[in-house]
């Protein structure tokens, strides 16, 4: 199982402890994840599914490419973090 974990700035907006899911992408990794915690879903994604625009992933230290359908592989070996990016100056 891919581990998901959310950075400390998410949890400060919604309860997400680092957990496991199945999947053979991105998406499906996080949709297992949000089966058990839906409130987490709308902060990370948008209305239509995709990544919101001050949200990133990485998987195993790369960046996701496909922020619409988040279909960048991953296995059973993966992370996955999710982090709020933050802008500003």
């Amino acid at each position: 199982m891919a581990k998901v974990v959310f950075t400390p700035n998410i949890q400060r907006h919604v309860a997400c402890p680092a957990t496991e899911a199945d999947g053979e992408s991105v998406g499906e990794v996080l949709a297992a994840v949000f089966r058990g915690n839906a409130r987490v879903r709308g902060y990370v994604l948008d209305d239509q599914g995709g990544l919101r625009k001050h949200m990133t992933i990485f998987v195993d230290g790369r960046l996701v490419r496909d922020r619409t359908r988040l279909s960048d592989p991953v296995d059973a070996t993966s992370t996955i973090y999710v982090f709020q990016a933050l802008s500003g100056g």
